[in-house]
């Protein structure tokens, strides 16, 4: 059975940093695409970051440059590092999984998410 489980969100101020983290359970970890999304009150969804299984990086522009994505397939476990937090940062994040890049939708495999809140 798959499983994905956030852990690390948390209050934080403004300008702070948080590390979320997903371990993976239940299926080849290093085979799938792995993203991460966020879903703020009264909002849609959104795609944040993704790392292929070569470990190539992608982010949304509005991300770029405070929030790093990374994995450790020895551990089966997939990271967000996130920097100089904004308010507009709040939400639920989410890891997700599936062998390719999809739309963010369609994506196989969620986790139940990780509130962060950034306020002061």
């Amino acid at each position: 059975e798959v499983h994905l489980v956030e852990s690390g969100g948390g209050l934080v101020q403004p300008g702070g940093s948080l590390r979320l983290s997903c371990a993976a359970s239940g299926f080849t970890f290093g085979s799938y695409h792995m993203i991460w999304g966020r879903q703020a009150p009264g909002k849609g969804r959104e795609w944040v970051s993704s790392i292929s299984t070569g470990g190539s990086t992608y982010y949304a522009d509005s991300v770029k440059g405070r929030f790093t994505i990374s994995k450790d397939t020895a551990k089966n476990t997939l990271y967000l590092q996130m920097n100089s937090l904004k308010p507009e940062d709040t939400a639920v994040y989410y890891c997700a999984a599936d062998l390719s890049p999809q739309p963010l939708s369609s994506y196989r495999y969620w986790g139940q998410g990780t509130q962060v809140t950034v306020s002061s």
